[in-house]
């Protein structure tokens, strides 16, 4: 089967009773299974809830303006609309705060304000936050080791790297982020975390891990000195996560629901996917609407909002910036667990595979987020279209 734009006929998955058409457990984050899997996975993942709490609703105040017809480029740089190009890039729903109102909110392909959305890597954006909220408090020091807060990790490639490290993503530890590769780190994450079953004619003497300390617990190599180099590793953000859980005492679910997402007023409870220990996948499992991830945003366009220190939000915006960083971010940069746009305007990103994105703008004060079902893990060409239509977003909000 082919995957399909919102404006194509859609297939009948997880239609009808019974459905006629099941996702198959091996590729539901595939097209066109993940269009609509992302908005479900409850129904077929164990998760845990991350609750938002008895306390106030930020609301979120409303003018409106109609961008359907704003003038932007598509993924070849040829003249659309706004509405056009996220037909084109599979959004699900896109919502733009300005001077944290809502200025344009739209769904697409069955999502409504209640819908969860699985966050794919904004879920690290989320962990890094509470971890600076922890550092905030005294409970980690970014420049100890990592085997200072888990010494089980001594025999392990991250001996001898610090907390500071795996936050940016800079150790040298050997994981392979190949995400077609079932047989790569990556691809056995899925397997220990539950979200996909051992591929079919794996080696039978191959012991696949089972949860996902199991699997951290084997990465023993390294690729290079730890803090020569930035490369992009998953596995970085469950390690903190296990240092969060360890200073702490509790589990990273009830640590997101305490510091943050009670906090910051949510709508709805959002939730995690659990591996079978109970594990929190902190990397990539978060799932949440789209006005709460916009609600996230904006505490952090807020520097904080009282809640995230200030000075972390200041040191994330300040990472080092290279040429050539990464085909749609060349003068980017990627710090505390968030991707930094550029040297100069140092707006901060959220950023999943499939085509999640929450982009804040300190310069347009300025919040936008994109939940997507991308029929490729990686589209250069649409998120490169899709900054830009940020950008001219921001020109016609003036």
């Amino acid at each position: 089967m082919t995957s399909y734009r919102n404006s194509d006929p859609r297939p009948p998955i997880m239609q009808g009773s019974p459905p006629s058409l099941v996702p198959p457990k091996l590729d539901w984050d595939r097209p066109p299974w993940n269009r609509w899997a992302f908005q479900h996975m409850r129904e077929f993942l164990p998760t845990v809830e991350v609750w938002r709490g008895n306390g106030h609703r930020h609301r979120l105040e409303r003018n409106e303006v109609d961008l359907d017809g704003l003038a932007v480029v598509d993924s070849n740089g040829a003249p659309t609309t706004l509405a056009g190009l996220l037909d084109e890039t599979y959004a699900d729903g896109f919502l733009v705060l300005k001077d944290g109102r809502i200025a344009y909110e739209r769904y697409f392909n069955g999502m409504d304000e209640r819908t969860l959305h699985l966050s794919q890597s904004m879920a690290k954006s989320i962990t890094g936050s509470v971890c600076g909220i922890l550092v905030g408090r005294g409970l980690i020091d970014p420049g100890k080791l990592v085997t200072d807060y888990l010494p089980e990790l001594g025999q392990t490639g991250w001996a001898g790297a610090t907390v500071q490290q795996v936050l940016d993503m800079t150790t040298g530890v050997r994981f392979s982020e190949e995400y077609t590769d079932r047989y790569s780190e990556i691809g056995q994450v899925d397997v220990a975390t539950g979200w996909k079953p051992v591929p079919p004619g794996s080696d039978p003497d191959f012991a696949w891990p089972s949860h996902l300390f199991e699997l951290i617990l084997r990465l023993k190599d390294r690729v290079r000195p730890h803090g020569a180099a930035f490369e992009y590793r998953s596995i970085e953000t469950d390690v903190l996560a296990f240092v969060m859980e360890r200073v702490s005492g509790k589990r990273l679910a009830q640590l997101v629901s305490e510091e943050l997402w009670q906090k910051l007023g949510a709508d709805e409870s959002a939730c995690f996917t659990v591996d079978s220990a109970g594990y929190a996948l902190a990397d990539g499992g978060f799932n949440a609407t789209l006005r709460d991830y916009g609600r996230f945003g904006q505490l952090i366009l807020d520097n904080g909002g009282g809640v995230v220190p200030a000075d972390w939000i200041e040191a994330t915006r300040s990472g080092k910036h290279g040429p050539n960083f990464s085909p749609s971010l060349p003068d980017g940069s990627y710090r505390n667990q968030f991707w930094i746009e550029d040297s100069r305007s140092r707006s901060l990103m959220c950023r999943g595979v499939f085509g999640q994105l929450i982009h804040m703008s300190w310069e347009n004060r300025m919040v936008v987020v994109k939940l997507s079902t991308y029929p490729d893990f990686l589209n250069a060409a649409y998120s490169v279209a899709t900054q830009k239509a940020v950008h001219a977003i921001a020109a016609a909000l003036g």
